[in-house]
Protein backbone atom coordinates (compact mmCIF):
# COMPACT_ATOMS: atom_id res chain seq x y z
CA UNK A 1 0.00 0.00 0.00
CA UNK A 2 1.42 3.45 -0.80
CA UNK A 3 2.74 5.73 1.73
CA UNK A 4 0.70 8.89 0.44
CA UNK A 5 -1.88 7.88 -1.44
CA UNK A 6 -1.65 8.57 -5.09
CA UNK A 7 1.85 9.61 -6.16
CA UNK A 8 2.32 13.02 -7.90
CA UNK A 9 5.74 13.29 -10.76
CA UNK A 10 7.66 15.86 -8.33
CA UNK A 11 6.40 13.16 -5.15
CA UNK A 12 10.66 11.69 -4.46
CA UNK A 13 10.23 7.96 -3.07
CA UNK A 14 11.87 6.92 0.25
CA UNK A 15 14.66 4.57 -0.83
CA UNK A 16 16.07 1.67 1.57
CA UNK A 17 18.59 -0.04 0.68
CA UNK A 18 17.84 -4.01 1.59
CA UNK A 19 21.32 -5.23 0.62
CA UNK A 20 24.14 -2.97 1.65
CA UNK A 21 27.76 -4.32 3.51
CA UNK A 22 29.94 -3.43 6.42
CA UNK A 23 32.01 -3.24 9.05
CA UNK A 24 35.26 -2.23 11.00
CA UNK A 25 38.75 -1.89 9.98
CA UNK A 26 40.71 -4.80 11.20
CA UNK A 27 41.94 -3.13 14.57
CA UNK A 28 38.45 -1.56 15.08
CA UNK A 29 37.51 -4.86 16.41
CA UNK A 30 39.92 -4.55 19.42
CA UNK A 31 38.51 -2.57 21.70
CA UNK A 32 35.18 -4.76 21.49
CA UNK A 33 36.81 -7.89 22.08
CA UNK A 34 37.06 -8.90 26.15
CA UNK A 35 40.19 -7.94 27.40
CA UNK A 36 41.29 -12.06 27.49
CA UNK A 37 41.46 -11.82 24.04
CA UNK A 38 43.69 -9.22 23.39
CA UNK A 39 47.31 -10.67 23.58
CA UNK A 40 45.46 -13.37 21.09
CA UNK A 41 44.13 -10.55 18.86
CA UNK A 42 47.83 -9.05 18.48
CA UNK A 43 49.67 -11.41 17.10
CA UNK A 44 46.52 -12.74 14.69
CA UNK A 45 46.00 -9.24 13.76
CA UNK A 46 50.04 -8.51 13.10
CA UNK A 47 50.57 -11.57 10.90
CA UNK A 48 47.32 -11.14 8.57
CA UNK A 49 46.78 -10.31 5.36
CA UNK A 50 43.57 -8.48 4.18
CA UNK A 51 42.57 -10.88 1.14
CA UNK A 52 40.57 -8.73 -0.56
CA UNK A 53 41.36 -5.61 -2.43
CA UNK A 54 38.62 -3.76 -2.27
CA UNK A 55 38.80 -3.75 1.66
CA UNK A 56 42.39 -1.70 1.70
CA UNK A 57 43.25 2.05 0.65
CA UNK A 58 40.58 4.03 -0.39
CA UNK A 59 38.15 1.60 -1.25
CA UNK A 60 38.39 -0.14 2.30
CA UNK A 61 36.78 2.93 4.56
CA UNK A 62 33.39 2.81 2.97
CA UNK A 63 32.56 0.21 5.40
CA UNK A 64 33.06 1.92 8.32
CA UNK A 65 33.64 5.97 7.25
CA UNK A 66 30.10 6.44 8.65
CA UNK A 67 30.28 10.33 6.76
CA UNK A 68 31.65 8.81 3.69
CA UNK A 69 28.78 6.62 3.47
CA UNK A 70 26.00 8.54 3.93
CA UNK A 71 27.91 10.94 1.88
CA UNK A 72 27.78 7.97 -1.07
CA UNK A 73 24.21 6.74 -0.33
CA UNK A 74 22.69 9.99 -0.12
CA UNK A 75 24.43 11.06 -3.85
CA UNK A 76 22.93 7.62 -4.77
CA UNK A 77 19.12 8.80 -3.36
CA UNK A 78 19.37 6.43 -0.53
CA UNK A 79 18.36 7.54 3.12
CA UNK A 80 18.61 3.96 4.87
CA UNK A 81 20.15 0.63 4.45
CA UNK A 82 20.08 -2.99 6.24
CA UNK A 83 23.65 -3.79 6.42
CA UNK A 84 25.62 -7.32 5.81
CA UNK A 85 28.54 -7.91 7.12
CA UNK A 86 31.74 -7.40 4.53
CA UNK A 87 35.17 -6.82 6.56
CA UNK A 88 37.07 -10.08 8.07
CA UNK A 89 36.31 -10.06 11.83
CA UNK A 90 39.06 -10.91 14.12
CA UNK A 91 40.14 -14.81 14.28
CA UNK A 92 38.21 -15.11 10.86
CA UNK A 93 40.55 -16.38 7.50
CA UNK A 94 37.98 -14.56 5.38
CA UNK A 95 34.46 -12.64 5.21
CA UNK A 96 32.46 -14.56 8.24
CA UNK A 97 29.36 -14.28 4.89
CA UNK A 98 31.26 -16.68 2.58
CA UNK A 99 33.63 -18.02 5.16
CA UNK A 100 32.09 -21.74 7.06
CA UNK A 101 33.62 -22.52 10.35
CA UNK A 102 35.70 -24.99 11.23
CA UNK A 103 34.19 -28.61 12.37
CA UNK A 104 33.77 -28.56 16.50
CA UNK A 105 36.47 -30.68 16.93
CA UNK A 106 38.97 -29.23 14.60
CA UNK A 107 39.03 -25.40 14.95
CA UNK A 108 38.97 -22.16 16.73
CA UNK A 109 35.47 -22.08 17.51
CA UNK A 110 35.26 -20.14 20.62
CA UNK A 111 37.60 -17.46 19.37
CA UNK A 112 35.17 -17.26 15.76
CA UNK A 113 32.65 -16.28 18.48
CA UNK A 114 34.38 -13.80 20.25
CA UNK A 115 34.93 -12.26 16.78
CA UNK A 116 31.81 -12.61 15.66
CA UNK A 117 30.33 -10.84 18.86
CA UNK A 118 33.11 -7.96 18.77
CA UNK A 119 31.68 -7.00 15.22
CA UNK A 120 28.03 -7.35 16.56
CA UNK A 121 29.26 -4.52 18.88
CA UNK A 122 30.97 -2.61 16.75
CA UNK A 123 27.78 -2.67 14.41
CA UNK A 124 25.50 -1.39 17.25
CA UNK A 125 27.80 1.30 17.80
CA UNK A 126 28.00 2.08 13.57
CA UNK A 127 23.84 2.00 13.69
CA UNK A 128 23.95 3.86 16.72
CA UNK A 129 25.51 7.07 15.04
CA UNK A 130 22.57 7.33 12.62
CA UNK A 131 19.89 6.59 14.34
CA UNK A 132 16.88 4.88 12.08
CA UNK A 133 19.17 4.56 8.83
CA UNK A 134 20.77 1.73 9.84
CA UNK A 135 19.64 -2.05 10.24
CA UNK A 136 22.34 -3.85 11.03
CA UNK A 137 22.27 -7.46 11.24
CA UNK A 138 23.46 -9.42 14.16
CA UNK A 139 25.99 -12.67 13.50
CA UNK A 140 25.49 -15.97 15.20
CA UNK A 141 27.38 -19.14 14.91
CA UNK A 142 25.57 -22.06 14.79
CA UNK A 143 27.65 -25.16 16.71
CA UNK A 144 26.20 -23.79 19.94
CA UNK A 145 22.63 -22.86 19.90
CA UNK A 146 22.62 -20.99 23.86
CA UNK A 147 25.12 -18.91 22.59
CA UNK A 148 23.14 -17.86 19.68
CA UNK A 149 20.04 -16.95 21.46
CA UNK A 150 21.77 -15.37 23.74
CA UNK A 151 23.46 -13.18 21.46
CA UNK A 152 19.69 -12.84 19.55
CA UNK A 153 18.44 -11.02 22.89
CA UNK A 154 21.28 -8.77 23.12
CA UNK A 155 21.44 -7.73 19.63
CA UNK A 156 17.40 -6.85 20.08
CA UNK A 157 18.38 -5.21 23.28
CA UNK A 158 21.69 -2.97 21.49
CA UNK A 159 19.25 -2.05 18.79
CA UNK A 160 20.54 -4.42 15.80
CA UNK A 161 17.25 -3.87 14.33
CA UNK A 162 18.01 -5.68 10.84
CA UNK A 163 17.49 -8.97 12.65
CA UNK A 164 19.89 -11.95 12.09
CA UNK A 165 21.85 -13.86 9.58
CA UNK A 166 21.39 -16.92 8.93
CA UNK A 167 24.73 -19.03 8.37
CA UNK A 168 24.73 -22.08 5.69
CA UNK A 169 24.91 -25.44 7.31
CA UNK A 170 26.18 -27.02 3.86
CA UNK A 171 28.05 -30.48 3.98
CA UNK A 172 31.15 -30.13 5.94
CA UNK A 173 29.97 -27.32 8.42
CA UNK A 174 29.96 -29.57 11.67
CA UNK A 175 26.05 -28.85 12.33
CA UNK A 176 23.34 -30.37 11.40
CA UNK A 177 21.01 -29.34 8.42
CA UNK A 178 19.10 -26.65 8.41
CA UNK A 179 15.72 -28.92 8.26
CA UNK A 180 16.64 -30.69 11.59
CA UNK A 181 13.62 -30.76 13.15
CA UNK A 182 14.76 -29.77 17.13
CA UNK A 183 18.37 -28.83 16.97
CA UNK A 184 17.65 -24.85 15.83
CA UNK A 185 14.35 -24.86 17.68
CA UNK A 186 15.89 -22.47 20.30
CA UNK A 187 16.68 -19.98 17.30
CA UNK A 188 13.73 -19.81 15.14
CA UNK A 189 11.55 -19.64 18.78
CA UNK A 190 13.50 -16.50 19.70
CA UNK A 191 13.56 -14.94 16.43
CA UNK A 192 9.89 -15.10 16.98
CA UNK A 193 9.57 -13.97 19.92
CA UNK A 194 11.62 -10.87 19.70
CA UNK A 195 10.14 -10.26 15.75
CA UNK A 196 13.57 -10.44 14.79
CA UNK A 197 13.81 -11.26 10.91
CA UNK A 198 15.67 -14.29 9.70
CA UNK A 199 18.17 -12.84 7.04
CA UNK A 200 19.68 -15.44 4.60
CA UNK A 201 22.44 -14.05 2.30
CA UNK A 202 23.87 -15.50 -0.75
CA UNK A 203 27.39 -16.55 -0.26
CA UNK A 204 26.90 -18.14 3.13
CA UNK A 205 25.74 -21.83 2.51
CA UNK A 206 27.83 -22.73 0.02
CA UNK A 207 30.61 -25.12 0.86
CA UNK A 208 33.86 -23.77 1.04
CA UNK A 209 35.51 -23.62 -2.35
CA UNK A 210 39.00 -24.23 -4.00
CA UNK A 211 41.32 -21.34 -5.07
CA UNK A 212 41.96 -22.92 -8.67
CA UNK A 213 39.65 -20.78 -11.50
CA UNK A 214 37.29 -23.90 -12.06
CA UNK A 215 36.94 -23.64 -8.37
CA UNK A 216 35.85 -20.03 -8.77
CA UNK A 217 33.43 -20.51 -11.38
CA UNK A 218 31.81 -23.10 -9.85
CA UNK A 219 30.85 -21.36 -6.74
CA UNK A 220 30.21 -18.44 -8.94
CA UNK A 221 27.48 -20.95 -11.11
CA UNK A 222 25.98 -22.67 -7.69
CA UNK A 223 25.59 -20.02 -4.90
CA UNK A 224 22.65 -18.88 -5.53
CA UNK A 225 21.47 -22.24 -5.63
CA UNK A 226 22.62 -23.59 -2.02
CA UNK A 227 21.22 -20.31 -0.50
CA UNK A 228 18.32 -21.16 -2.32
CA UNK A 229 17.96 -24.21 -0.56
CA UNK A 230 17.24 -22.34 2.93
CA UNK A 231 13.33 -21.57 2.20
CA UNK A 232 12.99 -25.45 1.02
CA UNK A 233 14.86 -26.57 4.48
CA UNK A 234 12.74 -24.35 7.08
CA UNK A 235 9.58 -25.77 5.07
CA UNK A 236 10.70 -28.99 5.15
CA UNK A 237 11.75 -28.84 9.13
CA UNK A 238 8.29 -27.44 9.45
CA UNK A 239 9.59 -24.32 10.98
CA UNK A 240 6.74 -22.08 9.19
CA UNK A 241 4.58 -24.37 10.85
CA UNK A 242 5.29 -24.21 14.04
CA UNK A 243 6.54 -20.27 14.04
CA UNK A 244 3.80 -18.85 11.76
CA UNK A 245 5.18 -15.07 12.88
CA UNK A 246 8.97 -15.79 11.69
CA UNK A 247 9.88 -13.66 8.71
CA UNK A 248 12.45 -15.07 6.52
CA UNK A 249 14.27 -12.89 3.75
CA UNK A 250 16.29 -14.58 0.88
CA UNK A 251 18.83 -11.57 -0.17
CA UNK A 252 20.65 -11.57 -2.93
CA UNK A 253 20.21 -14.50 -4.83
CA UNK A 254 17.95 -13.14 -7.41
CA UNK A 255 13.96 -13.25 -8.33
CA UNK A 256 13.02 -14.97 -11.51
CA UNK A 257 13.71 -18.64 -9.97
CA UNK A 258 10.97 -18.03 -7.39
CA UNK A 259 7.54 -18.79 -8.94
CA UNK A 260 8.68 -21.99 -10.75
CA UNK A 261 10.70 -23.16 -7.89
CA UNK A 262 6.95 -22.47 -5.72
CA UNK A 263 5.37 -24.74 -8.60
CA UNK A 264 7.83 -27.38 -8.10
CA UNK A 265 7.29 -27.82 -4.43
CA UNK A 266 3.35 -26.90 -4.36
CA UNK A 267 3.62 -29.99 -7.09
CA UNK A 268 5.64 -32.34 -4.71
CA UNK A 269 3.79 -31.55 -1.76
CA UNK A 270 0.49 -32.58 -3.04
CA UNK A 271 1.90 -35.43 -4.65
CA UNK A 272 2.80 -36.40 -1.44
CA UNK A 273 -0.62 -35.47 0.75
CA UNK A 274 -2.93 -35.96 -1.61
CA UNK A 275 -1.50 -37.64 -4.62
CA UNK A 276 -1.96 -41.00 -5.74
CA UNK A 277 -1.61 -44.23 -3.26
CA UNK A 278 1.20 -45.98 -3.14
CA UNK A 279 3.32 -43.63 -4.84
CA UNK A 280 6.76 -43.25 -4.09
CA UNK A 281 6.46 -39.40 -3.57
CA UNK A 282 3.19 -40.58 -0.80
CA UNK A 283 5.82 -43.27 0.49
CA UNK A 284 7.99 -41.02 2.07
CA UNK A 285 6.42 -37.64 2.26
CA UNK A 286 2.45 -38.33 3.32
CA UNK A 287 3.68 -38.23 7.12
CA UNK A 288 5.89 -35.35 6.96
CA UNK A 289 3.35 -33.44 4.77
CA UNK A 290 0.13 -34.31 6.89
CA UNK A 291 1.94 -31.79 9.53
CA UNK A 292 1.67 -28.44 7.70
CA UNK A 293 -1.59 -26.39 7.50
CA UNK A 294 -0.86 -24.99 4.51
CA UNK A 295 1.28 -25.38 0.70
CA UNK A 296 4.78 -24.20 0.21
CA UNK A 297 3.55 -21.06 -1.85
CA UNK A 298 1.18 -20.13 0.69
CA UNK A 299 4.04 -20.53 3.65
CA UNK A 300 6.31 -18.29 1.04
CA UNK A 301 3.50 -15.52 1.07
CA UNK A 302 2.41 -15.14 5.08
CA UNK A 303 6.83 -15.39 5.74
CA UNK A 304 8.60 -14.58 3.18
CA UNK A 305 10.61 -11.67 1.42
CA UNK A 306 13.20 -10.86 -1.33
CA UNK A 307 16.11 -8.26 -0.87
CA UNK A 308 16.13 -8.52 -4.64
CA UNK A 309 19.73 -6.81 -4.96
CA UNK A 310 20.48 -4.85 -8.25
CA UNK A 311 16.98 -5.72 -9.64
CA UNK A 312 17.40 -6.35 -13.45
CA UNK A 313 14.54 -4.77 -15.58
CA UNK A 314 13.19 -8.25 -16.80
CA UNK A 315 13.05 -9.44 -13.63
CA UNK A 316 10.90 -7.66 -12.93
CA UNK A 317 7.63 -9.21 -14.52
CA UNK A 318 8.59 -12.29 -12.13
CA UNK A 319 8.98 -10.16 -9.37
CA UNK A 320 5.09 -9.46 -9.87
CA UNK A 321 4.58 -13.04 -9.91
CA UNK A 322 5.82 -13.23 -6.41
CA UNK A 323 3.83 -10.40 -5.78
CA UNK A 324 5.37 -6.48 -5.16
CA UNK A 325 4.49 -6.59 -1.72
CA UNK A 326 7.63 -9.71 -1.26
CA UNK A 327 10.45 -7.27 -2.99
CA UNK A 328 12.58 -5.11 -1.52
CA UNK A 329 15.11 -3.30 -3.40
CA UNK A 330 19.31 -3.30 -2.44
CA UNK A 331 21.98 -1.32 -4.27
CA UNK A 332 24.81 -3.88 -2.50
CA UNK A 333 27.00 -1.42 -1.40
CA UNK A 334 29.61 -1.06 -1.71
CA UNK A 335 30.14 -4.64 -3.64
CA UNK A 336 31.83 -4.01 -7.27
CA UNK A 337 28.65 -5.87 -8.23
CA UNK A 338 26.34 -2.66 -6.62
CA UNK A 339 24.70 -0.41 -8.28
CA UNK A 340 26.68 2.87 -6.80
CA UNK A 341 27.54 5.53 -8.02
CA UNK A 342 24.89 4.80 -10.55
CA UNK A 343 21.49 3.02 -8.12
CA UNK A 344 19.58 6.11 -9.33
CA UNK A 345 20.27 5.05 -12.91
CA UNK A 346 19.71 1.11 -12.12
CA UNK A 347 15.92 2.27 -10.77
CA UNK A 348 15.31 3.91 -14.10
CA UNK A 349 16.45 0.36 -15.74
CA UNK A 350 14.19 -1.28 -13.12
CA UNK A 351 11.05 0.47 -12.91
CA UNK A 352 9.97 2.66 -15.71
CA UNK A 353 6.39 2.27 -16.45
CA UNK A 354 5.75 0.35 -13.51
CA UNK A 355 3.25 1.60 -11.16
CA UNK A 356 4.70 3.96 -9.03
CA UNK A 357 2.73 2.69 -6.16
CA UNK A 358 3.99 -0.94 -6.68
CA UNK A 359 7.40 1.07 -7.05
CA UNK A 360 7.27 2.39 -3.69
CA UNK A 361 6.46 -0.82 -1.88
CA UNK A 362 9.72 -2.29 -3.21
CA UNK A 363 11.76 1.11 -2.61
CA UNK A 364 10.44 1.83 0.95
CA UNK A 365 6.76 0.32 2.22
CA UNK A 366 8.02 -3.63 2.30
CA UNK A 367 11.54 -3.19 3.97
CA UNK A 368 9.83 -0.77 6.80
CA UNK A 369 7.34 -3.23 7.45
CA UNK A 370 9.91 -6.10 7.57
CA UNK A 371 12.72 -4.52 9.34
CA UNK A 372 10.74 -1.22 11.66
CA UNK A 373 12.19 1.80 9.95
CA UNK A 374 9.95 4.60 9.90
CA UNK A 375 9.22 6.32 7.33
CA UNK A 376 7.58 9.25 8.90
CA UNK A 377 11.40 9.90 10.01
CA UNK A 378 12.82 9.35 6.61
CA UNK A 379 10.42 11.53 4.81
CA UNK A 380 12.83 14.88 5.30
CA UNK A 381 15.20 13.03 4.21
CA UNK A 382 14.12 11.35 0.94
CA UNK A 383 12.51 14.67 0.25
CA UNK A 384 16.33 16.18 -0.42
CA UNK A 385 18.07 13.09 -1.37
CA UNK A 386 15.43 10.61 -3.37
CA UNK A 387 14.52 10.43 -6.76
CA UNK A 388 11.51 11.85 -7.90
CA UNK A 389 8.75 9.76 -9.16
CA UNK A 390 9.19 11.10 -12.70
CA UNK A 391 12.99 10.16 -12.43
CA UNK A 392 12.41 6.96 -11.72
CA UNK A 393 9.72 6.93 -14.40
CA UNK A 394 11.78 7.65 -16.73
CA UNK A 395 12.99 4.94 -19.23
CA UNK A 396 16.98 4.48 -19.19
CA UNK A 397 18.42 5.38 -22.42
CA UNK A 398 20.94 2.52 -23.89
CA UNK A 399 24.60 3.83 -23.90
CA UNK A 400 23.72 6.62 -21.33
CA UNK A 401 26.22 5.41 -18.50
CA UNK A 402 29.64 4.23 -18.54
CA UNK A 403 30.85 1.37 -19.36
CA UNK A 404 32.25 0.51 -16.03
CA UNK A 405 28.26 0.99 -14.93
CA UNK A 406 28.39 -2.70 -15.97
CA UNK A 407 30.01 -3.64 -13.64
CA UNK A 408 26.52 -4.04 -11.58
CA UNK A 409 24.39 -6.37 -13.49
CA UNK A 410 20.89 -3.95 -13.06
CA UNK A 411 23.01 -1.87 -15.95
CA UNK A 412 24.06 -4.49 -18.54
CA UNK A 413 23.39 -3.21 -21.53
CA UNK A 414 23.62 0.34 -20.92
CA UNK A 415 27.33 1.22 -20.94
CA UNK A 416 29.39 3.27 -23.47
CA UNK A 417 32.60 3.15 -24.99
CA UNK A 418 33.99 6.44 -23.91
CA UNK A 419 35.61 7.51 -26.97
CA UNK A 420 39.66 7.93 -27.33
Amino acid sequence: MSTRGTLAPQDRYIVISSDCHGGGGLLDYRPYLEKKWHDDFDAWAAGYEIPYEDLKGDLGDRNWDSARRLSDLEADGIVAEVIYPNTVPPFYPNNSLVEQPPAPNTGDLERRWAGLRAHNRWLADFCAATPGRRAGICQVMLHDLDAAVGEVRWAKENGLFGGVLLPGAPPGSGVPALYDPEYYEPLWAVCEELDMPVNHHSGSAAPAAGERAEDKVILLLEVTWWAHRAFTHLLVGGVFERHPGLRLVLTEQGTAWVPEELARLDYFFDRMGTGTAGSQEAVWGKELVGRMSLRPSEYFARQVGIGASFLRGHEVPAAGRIGYEKIMWGSDYPHREGSHPYSREALRAAFAGVDPTDVERMLATNAATTYGFDLDALRPLADRFGPTVAEVGTPLAPASVPLDAEKCPALIGYGREESS
